[in-house]
């Protein structure tokens, strides 16, 4: 008896390539990259921008190398990285339809890589499915698309906020435009009343975090950590028996070390955990923790461009595996202000970092009531 890998038996029998048909995305390199709209779209979802694309929208993209099996979806024109894999043709279906049948086809377990997984299309072309009318498609994708909308909506939000914050910090601690900054003299290129000390001395660097007890640990793995913003994805977090030496508690800076992880920007804040949990994470990851000045500006300063090229410019070892140097840190300098400039920063980035957290928890839920009902309206248990 032939196994079915999606649908209701109350739909037509066909084979994933009737649903879409897959092509081997485009290999570019950073460097090619010109500063653009486009998303460039891996394995691990869009990770990079560039002026020109390669497909336009709507389409569907598969992790084929790297983070095997994964699925994204782009309205708009993109470019399908060579680690990918694209809908060359939808075959008539409904865009978000293919999308979220996609997702429940578990496409991680059809690696033929052995070490280095991969996916092969030739492999998952052939797969005996079940296949809605139009109609039926496109009922279902607008169940799930309430959902997806929301989620995007708060995302929007939460990029917003975050730009915020970076341009307040700026205005205050890079261009000294902070409140009252008129009637300030500027003295060797700092304000009166401040201070200009070493990150080293501003932060604590990979500082002791003990913990209470030996049960179950939550791990933060490389691929949590965004190249472009502060929320750190729980989706791949996991439970451990044993910690690792890097150990973290909310309010903390995750700062990748190694490369190609530092130049490319993966940097989180921890704010997810709860009151009191200490959490671990990969072990090239330095954590920088509030001292001198706030857990805010300590996480705005790690995305600063320059803080990045100073801890790039300290890296050592073999090519590919190179990795930060602590003393980079004794080297970068940033200005501290008086105690009363530094509260009021604190009370503006505190709470867009407080509506950051509560957006992304917001949309965990959301993504846990989507992700529930998607194989119930998938195997026909809801019909719409």
């Amino acid at each position: 008896m032939t196994a079915f890998y999606l649908g209701s038996k109350h739909w037509k029998p066909a084979i994933l390539q009737d649903l879409v048909f897959l092509q081997r995305g485009f290999d570019i390199t950073k460097a090619e990259q010109k500063d653009g709209e486009v998303p460039v779209i891996s394995s691990s979802g869009p990770s990079s921008w560039h002026s020109e694309a390669m497909v336009e929208g709507p389409g569907v993209v598969i992790g084929r190398k790297g983070s095997l099996g994964t699925v994204h979806y782009s309205e708009n024109a993109y470019w399908p990285h060579d680690t990918t894999l694209w809908s060359k043709s939808l075959n008539g279906n409904n865009p978000r339809f293919v999308y979220y049948a996609l997702k429940c086809l578990g496409l991680e377990r059809f690696n033929v890589g052995g070490a280095n997984p991969t996916l092969n299309r030739n492999h998952i072309h052939s797969l005996p499915i079940y296949l809605a009318d139009r109609k039926t498609q496109d009922n279902v994708a607008s169940w799930l698309v309430a959902y997806d909308d929301l989620i995007e909506n708060n995302r929007r939000r939460i990029t917003l906020l975050e730009e915020a914050a970076r341009m307040l910090y700026r205005e205050w601690f890079v261009h000294f435009r902070f409140p009252g900054h008129e009637h300030v003299n500027i003295t060797d290129g700092l304000p009166e009343g401040w201070e200009r000390v070493s990150a080293s001395e501003a932060f604590e660097v990979n500082p002791p975090t003990p913990r209470d007890d030996d049960g179950i640990i939550t791990y933060v793995p490389m691929a949590s950590l965004s190249e472009v913003g502060m929320v750190i994805d729980q989706a791949p977090l996991e439970g451990r028996q044993e910690s690792t030496s890097v150990r973290f508690q909310n309010g903390d800076t995750l700062f990748a070390r190694i490369t190609p992880c530092l130049e490319n920007g993966k940097t989180g804040f921890v704010q997810f955990l709860a009151d009191g949990e200490v959490a671990c994470g990969s072990t090239e990851f330095i954590v920088l923790r509030e001292r001198r000045v706030s857990r805010f500006y300590v996480y705005l300063t790690a995305r600063e461009p320059a803080f990045r090229e100073n801890a790039v410019r300290s890296m050592i070892g073999s090519s590919g595996r190179q990795r930060v140097q602590s003393s980079c840190f004794d080297r970068y300098f940033v200005a501290v202000p008086p105690e009363t400039l530094r509260t009021i920063f604190d009370d503006s980035a505190g709470g867009m970092f407080k509506q950051v957290a509560n957006l992304d928890n917001q949309n965990r839920k959301l993504a846990q009531a989507r992700d529930l009902l998607l194989p119930r309206l998938m195997n026909g248990e809801i019909v719409v």
